[in-house]
């Protein structure tokens, strides 16, 4: 697929938040050029929960809209775009095909990655698995989460650390909306895109199972997430979603106007690292 065939149609309103009307190959393509450029470059993938962290945080939501990319992980934010803003996307840009996608294109240029988040036992499984997949990659360097706030001057140290490493590109998996929050502060530290990949440490890890087609297809995923965990996952699922679609049909008739906040550039103290 050339430049002209990508879809690349600007952000719109979901809910207050502002995601992308993109589709792989420009996601891709934006992602690689900032590396190239060695330009800062925040990027997520939000899902409904990744949408409804926003809807429940205002200065969550003015951090997310200040992103550079935000792409429509989860097929109801995919719908929500269809529905609201007349995007035609026929697919999602899901955070784990996303991340194989840039991973590629990262080895074939030779850009090194970085690996940040998660817990050593599942980077301990998932260099070997990228580097199966893509011989050339070139892994400049991985840590995982410490699962605490950070001390004073940490960040700082942290970005050092991934500069020395001679990393073009950090992929961090630290969950939402941790991960967020983290690429957020860390944008200003480092010259290179930051991309928050969410569970896909886990998923090429071989941790977790991605669900059959034709439940992806028609919005069923967090069905199968909720199935694989449901300790964790059944106040996102069952709470979340009717929230979701609830909102979604306010402002689609205009009953609630779901104002996006500005962009804010506000430093955020004691995120998780």
């Amino acid at each position: 697929m050339g430049a002209a065939d990508m879809i690349d149609k600007g952000k719109g309103n979901v809910l207050g938040v502002l995601v992308d009307i993109v589709d792989y190959e420009a996601a891709t393509a934006r992602i690689l050029e900032a590396a190239r450029e060695r330009r800062p470059y925040a990027v997520t993938a939000l899902a409904v929960h990744g949408v409804m962290t926003g809807v429940q945080d205002p200065a969550h939501n003015a951090r997310l809209n200040s992103f550079d990319l935000v792409t429509p992980d989860g097929q109801p934010v995919r719908g929500a775009l269809n529905l609201l803003h007349h995007a035609q996307l026929g697919d999602r840009v899901y955070g784990p095909t996303l991340t194989l996608r840039v991973l590629e294109q990262a080895a074939a240029e030779g850009l090194p990655v970085y690996l940040y988040g998660s817990t050593q036992p599942t980077l301990d499984r998932l260099v070997p698995a990228l580097e199966g997949k893509f011989p050339a990659l070139k892994i400049a360097g991985v840590e995982a989460s410490k699962f605490r706030g950070a001390q004073p001057g940490e960040p700082a140290e942290i970005a050092e650390r991934i500069k020395a490493s001679g990393a073009r590109i950090v992929l961090v998996g630290l969950g939402c909306p941790r991960q967020e929050v983290f690429t957020y502060a860390m944008r200003p530290l480092l010259d290179m895109p930051l991309l928050a990949v969410g569970a896909a440490f886990d998923y090429h890890a071989g941790l977790l199972k991605n669900p059959p087609a034709w439940m992806q297809k028609y919005s069923l995923e967090w069905l199968w997430r909720l199935g694989l965990e449901p300790k964790r996952l059944w106040r996102r699922y069952i709470l979340l979603n009717p929230n979701y679609l609830a909102r979604l049909a306010a402002q689609r008739s205009g009953a609630w106007k779901a104002t996006p906040p500005p962009a804010t550039d506000e430093p955020v103290q004691g995120f998780a690292v």
